[in-house]
């Protein structure tokens, strides 16, 4: 009975210091208050961006509302959220990052060419970038390099798809002429935060803020002002 009881005590102590010492090394994140959906790190991609006859493409994303059940007096008023946003070209590396509040039931609607893929904010100015990743922290701190995650925002990115199949010659309105893209529109993916990968999103943040000298940094459109 005492090796059992020994050899029970030995596993609980492994196990709660083990969940202890990884508990210390997430980042902060505040709990889920909705049985629902408690994802709070999404990623998508972007294609054919600054491209000649393409149309451009748009990240929507809106607060459910969760938020506004941990409002402190005095803070976050109005259920405010944060959407960490960080886009990184084809060469995995990052060009801009920003934090766009949205309010409780609020919709953010951000250009892919203007606002997130844009030469004139990118970090290395590149005019020739058109494809990358996006990747999107739902933030209660509205800070991009120091992540605290909270399950409150959902989103959608329309892509812009090259075809060989030419669309508007069938159409009613043949005079809108051919284009070789067509567009379509899919919900951002659930991913997993990982510390690492928080840490480095935290870190290439900070270090295009501070270097780039007025790049590196992504605009926000104005709450509710769709296009």
């Amino acid at each position: 009975m005492k090796k059992g009881a020994y050899l029970l005590f030995a596993i609980l102590a492994i196990t709660m210091l083990g969940g202890s010492a990884f508990a210390q090394i997430l980042p902060p994140i505040l709990p889920c208050l909705s049985p629902g959906d408690c994802s709070y790190y999404f990623v998508t991609y972007y294609s054919n961006a600054n491209t000649t006859g393409a149309p451009d493409a748009t990240l929507r994303i809106i607060n459910d509302g969760a938020s506004g059940g941990v409002e402190v007096e005095g803070t976050n008023p109005g259920g405010y959220m944060w959407a960490d946003i960080y886009v990184f070209d084809d060469s995995e590396e990052l060009q801009d990052c920003c934090s766009c509040y949205i309010t409780s039931d609020g919709l953010l609607s951000e250009s892919v060419n203007k606002q997130l893929v844009n030469p004139a904010i990118e970090l290395t100015g590149r005019a020739e970038i058109n494809r990358g990743v996006i990747k999107i922290v739902s933030d209660y701190d509205g800070n991009p390099t120091n992540i605290v995650p909270f399950a409150s925002l959902r989103g959608w990115m329309t892509h812009v798809q090259a075809t060989s199949t030419t669309v508007g010659a069938t159409t009613p309105f043949p005079s809108v002429g051919k284009s070789p893209f067509y567009v379509s529109e899919d919900l951002l993916a659930d991913s997993n935060l990982s510390v690492s990968e928080a840490e480095a999103l935290d870190e290439s943040c900070s270090l295009a803020i501070t270097l780039g000298s007025g790049y590196g940094v992504c605009s926000c459109t104005l709450e509710d002002h769709d296009f």
